[in-house]
Formats: structure tokens, sequence, C-alpha cells
């Protein structure tokens, strides 16, 4: 096909997102429908994954008008990690899916333990997959002896897009049952679980054909070939470029994480560090992972009454200007609204402020909630460097990153430059797209194309002392926080 189109699917929580773009890496067209999630009881968190396919039938309905989606090669698939949908035999979904941020199987996770975690590459936690199986058995377990097959979120919609059950090395490796090193399922893991190796889909590599198009009338043909793809973050990371040994970068949306490519499996399970396979052969990424980031000024935007999130950062940047360190007073907050991943691996642990008085106003609250975000990302950034993993300058990407004192804030926090990137908000669309080219065997000069940069920010010196003060009080804090839960 002469100007062939790769078609990037990024199934995320809140949104699904669809592009088309072009060889040149244009994105030609996008589109975008919003999922709400399902907390039927306090800690869960789950989805229907029919409510997926249709969210995905209505994002390429947007983009079918456009010329270019007839010129559609290739398929690229990202999606939400961690999640578990159950299948039986029949392929029909068994139970709703279980999505990363659900806490219900903090005992199972410790009843996992650590044995295998230098394997697995990561410490058994609540929001993996894997301990959400255990939980289904203990607490479901007619559903658990129908599951035939067990996807990640994004493979769903290969299912229903190819009728093929497969998965990739980056998806699979943030289950608990992937040999992270050997990039194949680890069996001893899966019996821990109840689980056989059969009952997994087929491993490829993210940028190889994993199967031809069967779904009918979406308007493609039916020579389009799709993807292996691969989790959000790792496809967020082939989008924006950060595919070599060294490369970093900070993602703030719904959650939020630190990630350094490495050129091996280099975690720090004890930390709470997870190593993870690059959506690349040959490439591992070391993360230090929270629960919430953008979400909390989401948050504390509704709680303050506040019109929407710029509003709320106007009224900080009025009251507490970026250019003058806070005043030591200046309430604190713990961003843990969805329990915490690394470095303290506490899925039952919360939020607070602290240092509240009759004189606080919603501008300081939303000043803590940003920093507070920052010091959970400066936590997290210490365990990975324990890993090993070295993090230079970082690019900013995920919703959080529109706001440009909230960049410099975190700049200032990390003692790091931070720059921005224009497009990031469709870096893994873009990344999906880009893998999408690599399974038709084009498309490899894109992975070196990172994305322009949009502004830098350099650490200010002058807030240096202030910000390490307020950062010991925070770790301060979480003493009283674990107590609160213990």
């Amino acid at each position: 096909m002469s100007n062939p189109v790769s078609l990037g699917i990024d199934l995320g929580t809140s949104e699904l997102k669809a592009i088309l773009m072009d060889l040149d890496g244009t994105v030609l067209a996008h589109a975008g429908v919003r999922l709400s999630v399902s907390r039927r009881h306090s800690g869960w968190s789950e989805q229907d994954p029919q409510d997926w396919w249709q969210a995905c039938l209505q994002a390429l309905a947007q983009l079918r008008t456009h010329e270019a989606f007839a010129r559609v090669a290739c398929i690229g698939l990202s999606g939400q990690m961690h999640g578990a949908v159950l299948l039986g035999a029949d392929d029909r979904v068994l139970y709703p899916a279980i999505l990363w941020d659900d806490s219900r199987a903090v005992a199972e996770a410790e009843q996992l333990g650590p044995e295998f975690s230098g394997i697995t590459g990561s410490l058994p936690m609540a929001g993996l997959t894997a301990p959400k199986l255990l939980w289904l058995q203990h607490h479901e377990p007619v559903v658990f002896r129908a599951i035939d097959c067990v996807l990640s979120p994004k493979d769903y919609l290969r299912l229903r897009l190819s009728g093929e059950r497969i998965s990739e090395m980056s998806d699979a490796a943030g289950t608990l049952w992937l040999d992270v090193a050997r990039r194949a399922w680890f069996a001893p893991m899966l019996r821990a679980t109840g689980l056989a190796p059969e009952q997994m889909p087929r491993l490829i590599e993210g940028g190889a054909a994993s199967a031809c198009l069967t779904a009918m009338d979406l308007g493609l043909s039916a020579d389009v070939v799709i993807a292996g793809g691969g989790g959000d973050n790792p496809v967020a990371a082939v989008g924006i470029g950060a595919i070599n040994a060294g490369d970093g970068f900070i993602t703030l949306g719904t959650s939020a994480a630190i990630v350094a490519i490495t050129g091996h499996a280099a975690g720090n399970p004890a930390s709470a560090v997870h190593s993870f396979c690059h959506a690349l052969p040959n490439r591992w990424y070391t993360m230090g992972a929270m629960l919430a980031g953008a979400s909390c000024l989401r948050w504390v935007t509704r709680l303050t009454g506040t019109a929407d999130e710029q509003a709320l950062l106007d009224q900080v940047q009025a009251q507490l200007p970026i250019e003058q360190p806070v005043p030591l007073s200046t309430p604190l907050f713990l961003p843990y609204l969805a329990g915490e991943r690394t470095p303290h691996n506490d899925p039952l642990l919360r939020g607070g402020f602290m240092g509240l008085g009759h004189d606080c106003t919603p501008a300081m609250l939303g000043y803590a909630v940003m920093e507070g975000v920052g010091f959970g990302l400066l936590d997290a950034l210490r365990a990975v460097q324990s890993a090993g993993a070295d993090i230079g300058a970082c690019a900013l990407v995920g919703g959080g990153a529109r706001s440009e004192y909230w960049a410099q804030l975190l700049a200032n926090i990390l003692q790091r430059e931070i720059f921005t990137l224009h497009g990031s908000e469709l870096s893994a669309c873009i990344g999906a797209a880009k893998l999408g080219f690599l399974s038709i065997g084009q498309g490899e000069d894109l992975l070196q194309a990172g994305m322009a940069v949009k502004a830098r920010y350099f650490p200010d010196a002058k807030q240096q002392v202030v910000l390490e003060v307020r950062y010991r009080k925070f770790q301060g804090l979480l003493a009283a926080a674990k107590a609160l839960h213990d």
C-alpha cells in the first residue's frame, strides 16, 4: 500500500484514545471516548471489558470520516497494565475486569511472598495481576474454575479485533507471571496462583505481527495487521523516543511513575521498584510507581468547589508564585489517595493534609497537593536509583504535564531538568502506531524520532533549602499515616 497509515489505540483507565498516523510520524486525526470505573466496594476498581470494546467502536467511527482511514495498514495497541480479564472457553468474559488500582488482594499478595520477586521483577502487590487471581480462587471459586484464559486489558481489544488470544512481553511482565529476564511465562508463579501455562495467551514482542483483522463492519481491510503492542508506560516510552538505556521520563496521569530504560532486567523488589520488559526486544525498564498522580489535583479541585483545575492553578500561582519559596507553614499533603506502591508497597495507606489552619485557602491546598505528588516522585526516584538505574534530565508526560507550575515545581523538588513535549498527551497512541508500522516491516526510523521539546524547566537553587525542610517533614508524617490502618 502506498502511503500506509497506522491506527494507534490506547486503552486508558479514564479514556480510550485512537489516532491515525502516517510514516512521517504525523498524527492525521485523533479521537477519544471517556470511560468510567465501578467501585462497588471500598478499595475495589473494575470495568466491563464490553465497555472498552464499545469505546473502541465509537473512536473508530469518529476516525472513519477521515480520508486516511481507508489507508490503515496496521494497528498498534497500548493499554492500562495489571488488569485481569477472565475468559471462559468460549471467550465469554466471566467477571468484571479487576483494574491496576484495585486493592482487594492485599492478603493474597502477602501470601505469595517475595520468593520469586527476583525472577518476576517485582514484589507481589495487590495491584498486580497474580494476587487478584488468588483472591478469585478464594472468594469466587465457581468463576475461578471456569477460567480458560487470563488477558491484559488491551489484549481483550485484540481478541475482539482478531479472535486471537495473544499478549506481549511488556504487559506480561506486569502480571507477576513472567520470568522478566528470559521473557517467558514462569510456571512456578502460575502454579502458586492455581493456574497453568496453558491458561496464558501466546507471547510475542511488541513490534511483531500478532494477527490479522477479522472483525467485520469497521470499514477496514481484512489485510490489516495487528502488532503485539504493549503496556501504557512502555508504549508511551516508544512514543516519546525513550528506547535506549539511560533514557528516563516521568508520567503524571491518573497514576504517576518515574521510568528509567535499561539494557538488562534491573529491579529492587525490596523497595517496591519494578523491573519490567520494554515493548521493544532486548530492553527493559526500571520503574517507581505511585498509585495517585494528577488524579490528586482533580480530587482537590472538586473538594474545594473550584470550577476546574486551571482555575485552581491560577489561584496557586497568584497566592504562592512559583518564583518564590513557599512559607514553611504551608500545609503538607500525603498523596496516598489510593494507597502507595514505590517505595512503601502499602495499598491500605491513605492520604491526608497536615498543618491546616483557619487561614487555609484552596490555593494553599492546591499547592500542597502538587508538592506532595512531587515528594512522592522523589521517594520513587531514590528507590529507582537504589536499583542502579541512572536518570538524568526527564521528559514529563501525561495530563499533569499541561501545568507549567507543576513542571517547574518538579524540577525544583527532583533537582533535575524537566522538559515537556509537544503532543505528549498522545504519546501512548503514537508509540502504539509506531509498533503497528514495525509489524509490517516499516517505520524503523520512527523509533529514533522523539517529540519536539515544548519547554525546559531547571531547578531553582534559591528554593532548595525550603523544599528540603518540607520534604523531611513530609517523610516524618509516614509513620502516623501507617499507624492509622495498622
